[in-house]
């Protein structure tokens, strides 16, 4: 069943890889689009990359030849990069949210506010966070949890709280932090995403032309459902993992992969479908890609 298996995942792979690459490449060239909601989208492009290659290369090659071993440090390696990742894009969402915020709430200074400088600092605080935040996850294991019951992983990557669950001793710190993480990560960045709209949407109904009203909710649709896209398919899995007794550990397995893969591959799409000046860029390239020499 290998074999078959392969098959779609490496297509789901192989269709995020280019999408997100795409992406980055249409907004490099179109200086039209270099403006903070399109440098955020590269961010969040970079990191769907990162987070779907922690993972997928290391799965195709149990499929293709069977290479189902890993060093414990390339196990926490792993482990660092896809928890640290999902909670940088996690605050890069944020981020947008402030983004959309300023460009309804404020338009005047809309760009005095988010300069190119703010734009950046924002995504090294996310990426500083992100650090911070599951740095310590693979050094509680490393230095707290040396014995294991077993060395076989339930999952086709170190997720944490898979490895957690193989060791001998108290996990308890294990477990707290990596609820923790899940609290500020998942609660508090997603209420602090919808006080945001919150207020985008009175900003919005305040507005008398129902032009202006649809432009300015119209904006906001691509990063809402980026968000959903985001949020649904992690909180799912983080639940069924810590509460799903009864799902069976192949359910647990596909959700776990899909959240690292969803993203990834429906963002590009999401952007490129609602975003006018994506989706125009697109189309030259294909148009100028066509046409005979």
């Amino acid at each position: 069943m290998h074999l078959w298996l392969s098959i779609p995942f490496g297509s789901m792979y192989l269709v995020a890889l280019v999408g997100n690459v795409t992406i980055l490449a249409v907004v490099k060239m179109e200086h039209s689009l270099h403006q903070p909601m399109y440098f955020f989208l590269c961010m969040l492009a970079v990191i769907d990359l990162v987070l779907s290659t922690s993972a997928m290369p290391k799965l195709l090659a149990i499929f293709w030849f069977g290479a189902h071993n890993i060093s414990l440090d390339a196990c926490l390696a792993q482990m660092f990069f896809i928890h640290c990742f999902a909670t940088v894009e996690s605050g890069i969402f944020l981020a947008m949210a402030f983004d959309r915020y300023v460009a309804i709430c404020d338009p005047l200074h809309h760009t005095s506010v988010l300069t190119h400088v703010v734009v950046g600092h924002l995504g090294l605080a996310a990426l500083l966070r992100g650090i911070v935040y599951t740095g310590p996850l693979p050094l509680l294991i490393r230095l707290r949890l040396p014995l294991y019951r077993t060395q076989v992983i339930t999952h086709s990557y170190c997720e944490h709280m898979a490895v957690v669950s193989l060791a001998c001793g108290d996990t308890r710190v294990n477990n707290l932090y990596g609820m923790g993480i899940g609290f500020l990560v998942l609660i508090l960045d997603s209420l602090a995403i919808a006080a945001s709209y919150v207020m985008i949407f009175r900003a919005v109904l305040g507005l008398t032309a129902h032009d202006a009203r649809f432009k300015s909710l119209s904006t906001c649709g691509s990063h809402i459902c980026a968000i959903l896209v985001f949020y649904i398919p992690i909180a799912v899995s983080s639940l069924t993992h810590r509460f799903g007794r009864l799902v069976p550990p192949h359910i647990h397995i596909l959700l776990a992969n899909f959240y690292l893969l969803i993203p990834p591959i429906l963002n590009p799409v999401v952007y490129a479908v609602r975003t006018k000046q994506i989706r125009k860029r697109l189309l030259h390239i294909l148009k100028a890609g066509t046409q005979p020499r």
